[in-house]
């Protein structure tokens, strides 16, 4: 017989109590792991939607930034012919203003000669 070292020593129905009661608790845990189970497949099912999702939203973000890389040309040569345009509206009302203010300085001498002469009657 060995030796059990000091501890008491079970008796046949001790023992099968701690024994059904292990198998309780094994039953509880794997139980318990199961429902951890279910859980993390639904979790990765909707992992699995969300990233397939991803993939499509990704493509499409691919697909705007290529078009715009195709439009950047373009829109390169607008904003050159736009801003040949700008410098030469600049130009036309340079000129524009080059040439009235001479009529703008007779105008206002012609007002104040006028307003001069309406004072000076009384008008």
């Amino acid at each position: 017989m060995a030796d059990k070292g000091g501890r008491p020593v079970r008796t046949g129905p001790e023992r099968i109590r701690k024994l059904a009661q292990a198998a309780m608790n094994a039953d509880v845990t794997v139980e318990q792991v199961d429902t951890i189970l279910e859980g993390l497949g639904e979790t990765l099912e909707d992992l699995n939607k969300a990233t397939a999702n991803l993939d499509v939203t990704l493509e499409r973000f691919n697909d705007t930034i290529n078009q715009i890389n195709e439009l950047a040309p373009r829109l390169h040569g607008v904003v050159d012919r736009m801003e040949g345009i700008v410098t030469r509206v600049e130009r036309i009302v340079g000129v524009g203003e080059s040439v009235i203010s001479p009529l703008a300085a007779t105008e206002h001498a012609i007002r104040g000669a006028v307003d001069r002469v309406r004072r000076s009657t009384g008008l």
